[in-house]
Formats: structure tokens, sequence, C-alpha cells
């Protein structure tokens, strides 16, 4: 991946003179629109997205290029934050909405949807196909041998993986059979679970026009500033307003929540052929939860 590439372009992007790529020039004519329309908001100082977000985004992935294992389960929650999470909120800010609610929200379905994608790839990590010999590129980057050292790689949480007991190399030589792993598995599947509990709960607190039940642990930082203002009389019903004007970019949660339930049917066998297959119900669910405003 050519990362310095992609942060050139996001850098010409913001500055109005895109290089000659379709996603420079795009995000340029997004970036400029926003800021048009920014000039007649009441707030015209305030970014219409954040560059930073785009280069946090583009630099986990290059930390993480490697598939090296996470230390932890906080640092596996990190890089969901950094990267999924983060793209919801650039989402957000290109409707355009800037709410503090909405991004404590997508904060907690970013992180469900990162690490259950890493779930998903730890059978095609530990037994990835081969590589293209037909390509100078071999897919993602990078010399035959470079390709070949990143065979086998189990992405689990180490913390995880010695409070059950897996080793790497039981994983890679016995699979969906190796010790312990359906237990490492259960452990990290259930904290995606419990962000998706906590982001469908914390919807239904504000559409019964309340709070969303606690603080926003990332509030303050750069990007994530309350834009509400009025009345603390007015803040329930504009909490409301701003969930259902971002309910489309929470909809990731569904498809992650239903591949959880396949996963919990599968007993927590993260090599299940099923997991695998397209589900014929996830445009149902996702009309479904989209017409109900539930998660």
């Amino acid at each position: 991946m050519r990362y310095q590439f992609w942060r050139d372009t996001i850098n010409s992007a913001f500055a109005l003179s895109p290089a000659k790529q379709p996603v420079a020039v795009l995000l340029a004519s997004v970036l400029a629109s926003l800021r048009q329309h920014q000039n007649s908001a009441r707030n015209p100082t305030k970014p219409s997205l954040n560059k930073s977000w785009f280069l946090r985004l583009i630099s986990t992935r290059e930390n993480h290029s490697t598939n090296a294992p996470y230390p932890s389960l906080t640092h596996l929650e990190n890089y969901a934050e950094n990267t999924y999470s983060t793209i919801l909120y650039l989402t957000l800010s290109a409707l355009p909405l800037h709410s503090l609610t909405a991004d404590h929200i997508a904060s907690h379905i970013g992180k469900a949807v990162g690490i259950t994608a890493v779930l998903r790839g730890v059978p095609l990590l530990a037994f990835p196909p081969p590589p293209n010999h037909h390509s100078n590129t071999l897919g993602l980057g990078g010399t035959l041998d470079t390709h070949r050292k990143q065979q086998g790689a189990v992405t689990l949480p180490l913390d995880v993986m010695a409070e059950a007991g897996v080793k790497d190399e039981d994983v890679l030589r016995y699979g969906a059979e190796a010790p312990g792993l359906k237990d490492a598995v259960f452990k990290v599947a259930t904290r995606a679970s419990d962000h998706l509990i906590t982001a469908r709960q914390m919807v239904k607190n504000v559409q019964g026009g309340g709070d969303v039940g606690h603080a926003f642990e990332h509030e303050g930082e750069e990007g994530h500033d309350d834009y509400a203002g009025g009345k603390e009389s007015d803040k329930a019903a504009q909490q409301s307003i701003e969930v259902d004007r971002a309910f489309g970019v929470f909809m990731p949660a569904v498809s992650t929540r239903l591949w959880l339930e396949r996963l919990e049917k599968a007993d927590f066998d993260i090599f299940d052929e099923g997991l695998r297959r397209r589900v014929w119900r996830l445009p149902w669910r996702a009309w479904w939860a989209y017409r109900t405003r539930i998660l």
C-alpha cells in the first residue's frame, strides 16, 4: 500500500488543488461544497471535515500492515476506534452533521465493526490463499519474500490468547481444534457485542427523550465538539433529531450483529464455513432496522 501517496492525496484535496486522481478530485469537490454550505451557517469557522481523522486512519492502517497480533483487547479497541469509528465520524461530517451524541454512538458501533472485522479475518490470515504469481504487486504490495513472511498470522489479542491458553502454533497446526481458541473468540466477540448493545441502548434513550447514559470518552478531543448549543431544555429534542439524521450512518451495526449471531450459533468456531456465506436475511434486517429506527 502506498501510504505516503494517500497522505499526499489528502493534503492536496484539503488545499483544493487535488492531484489528477479520482479520489482526490471527488474529495476536493466534497470539501468545496461543504465549505460553501458552511459559509452560510452560523459557525463558519468550524472545519467541514477533519483532516487529522483522515491522516489518523492512514497511519493506523500503516502501523498494522504487517498483521502483527494486538498486544491486548484494549489495543484492538483502539485500532477499531482509529479506523472504523473514524470512518463513521467522517461520514457524519459529510452529511453534514456535527453532533457529539452521534459521534458517541458511532464510536461504539465502529469499535464493534472493527473488532468483528478482525475476528472475520482470523481464518484468512491464519490460512491465506496462495499469492498471485502473475501480479507484480502480489495483491497487497511488496515482494514475494515480504508476502511469504506475512503468511500464517494470528491476530487475536495476546492477553486474551494467554488467558485462554491459546498458542499461535496450535492455531496454525490444528485450526478450529486448537485448545482454547473458542474461549478466546468468545471473549473478543463478547466485547464487540457489548459495544452494539451499548449503542442500541443509547439510541433508545435518546429516542425516549433521555440522555445517552454515560460520558463520551473522546469528548474534548479534536473534532469532537458539541455543536448543539441552545437551551438545556431543547437539548433532548435536538439530540433526537441528530440521531434520526445519523441513523443511516449507524447501519453497519446491523450486518455486524447478524454475523455475531451466526458466530454464536456456530459455537464460536471461527473457522465454520457458514460464517463466510452470504446471508439472505441481511437486506430484510437492514430495511426493518432503518424503518423502525432500532439497531
